[in-house]
């Protein structure tokens, strides 16, 4: 009986230990995506996931409206987000390709009480707020298809420019 304990028990520590290891691996996801620092100007670099950030430091500001143009000659949707300082406030995005979804968060910046009306997107099916707290607003841009964003920023005001391919 005791040694058939000892089994069951060696037995019960190797898959504990064998599930804290699976489920180790696969909580690092998110830790193998490449980070990337977005730059002031368009680069052409059209990727369907992965994470970044402007780097900035923190800056109080308010989202002043959202808005979107597709251009057939250029073969991409630009949908770019207004904010009412010179500089963007600090900001960290995830591109995920796997849920067709933006995924921004806003530091320090406020929600007006109206933004208007977003209109027809060829591939932005919905954008939805998320005032977290005081100081930070999350956004989720949903796709109606898979595609791959160019994300960058301009000054003097602040915008940050999305580029959507089909």
């Amino acid at each position: 009986m005791k040694i058939l304990r000892k089994i069951v028990s060696k037995t019960f520590f190797k898959i504990c230990l064998l599930s804290l290891f699976v489920t180790s691996l696969q909580a690092q996801n998110l830790l193998d995506e490449r980070i990337r620092r977005i730059s002031s100007r368009k680069r052409s670099v059209y990727l369907d996931s992965g994470i970044f950030h402007n780097g900035g430091p923190k800056r109080s500001s308010k989202l002043k409206a959202i808005r979107h143009n597709f251009s057939q000659k250029a073969g991409y949707e630009r949908l770019v987000l207004d904010f009412v300082t010179s500089e963007l406030p600090r900001i960290y995005g995830y591109i995920s390709g796997k849920e067709k979804k933006l995924y921004l968060d806003l530091f320090t910046t406020d929600l007006p009480d109206a933004i208007s009306s977003f209109g027809n997107s060829k591939f932005v099916k919905s954008v939805n707020f998320f005032p977290i707290q005081n100081d930070t607003l999350s956004v989720e841009v949903i796709f109606k298809q898979n595609v791959t964003l160019d994300v960058f920023f301009l000054k003097s005001p602040g915008r940050l420019v999305v580029d959507i391919k089909g």
